[in-house]
């Protein structure tokens, strides 16, 4: 599963799906749109998915990986660290299930703005 996200200003960023039932429900949750917050080097935007922390669930993160947040109901692109890592750790606020990873250059996030709006959409 694949799914491109549509920056209203920037690049498009493509995301691999991991084949679990959260990045599942946010795959058939597709299309919708949402404004973009950041945090750091996070990339963060609601999303009309409802699902609990699952087996995947971390309080670390890789750079590229895909998370969403139960909290905030939040996709969540992890390009660097935020402003609660520690040197050489990227660490989101609370845990997040890893929902996939981006394929897209990570340099292309630095481009994106607060409050942009992005259109999710499936491949």
């Amino acid at each position: 599963m694949k799914i491109r996200l549509i920056f209203e200003e920037g690049p498009e960023i493509l995301v691999n799906l991991k084949d679990t039932p959260c990045a599942q429900a946010l795959y058939e949750s597709a299309p919708f749109e949402a404004r973009v917050n950041l945090w750091g080097e996070e990339i963060y935007f609601i999303t009309p998915v409802v699902f609990a922390l699952d087996e995947t669930a971390k309080e670390l993160v890789e750079r590229g990986e895909v998370g969403y947040w139960p909290e905030g109901k939040a996709l969540c692109l992890f390009f660097g660290p935020t402003p609660i890592s520690n040197p050489g750790e990227i660490r989101p606020a609370s845990p997040v299930n890893i929902v996939g990873q981006i394929i897209s250059p990570l340099d292309d996030l630095r481009k994106i703005s607060e409050g942009t709006k992005v259109r999710v959409e499936k491949i």
